[in-house]
């Protein structure tokens, strides 16, 4: 998996370090997990043991799976279904979720580089619109 992402992302030969932080489980630790990670030029991270809010992003990310609606609460009833609900939360997560921590763009918009137009419209929206009712607008928009 790890190694079709970096060919899909084209990851492989950049100059800048990757880094995969991730807990302590033993198939992180695994010497032929390591040796793939090695081969692709990415440094393995490593949240404290017995500290939960050390990796934060992955926190979040589970915790916004567990919220979202349809989640099922007492579980999967098979593999196949526990993946495909994945497959679907993954593709929601990253077209349709905006993500208050990315100022409410996708993931994706994130990625592609269609934020910046995005993010610079609203701008221009909120511009105009301080324009014309200042009284509304005390600070910056």
């Amino acid at each position: 998996m790890i190694q079709k992402a970096c060919w899909r992302e084209h990851l492989t030969g950049r100059h800048k370090p990757l880094i995969l932080h991730s807990d302590n489980g033993s198939p992180m630790k695994a010497a032929t997990f390591l040796e793939k990670l090695y081969d692709l030029g990415i440094t393995p991270s490593y949240s404290r043991p017995r500290v939960s809010n050390d990796n934060a992003f992955a926190e979040s990310a589970f915790k916004t799976l567990k919220y979202r609606p349809g989640f099922p609460v007492d579980g999967f009833a098979t593999l196949v279904e526990a993946q495909e609900w994945v497959q679907l939360f993954i593709q929601w997560y990253n077209h349709e979720h905006r993500h208050s921590a990315l100022r409410y763009v996708t993931p994706s918009q994130r990625h592609s580089g269609e934020a910046e137009t995005i993010l610079a419209q609203r701008r221009n929206v909120f511009e105009a619109a301080k324009q014309r009712h200042p009284e509304r607008w005390p600070g910056d928009i």
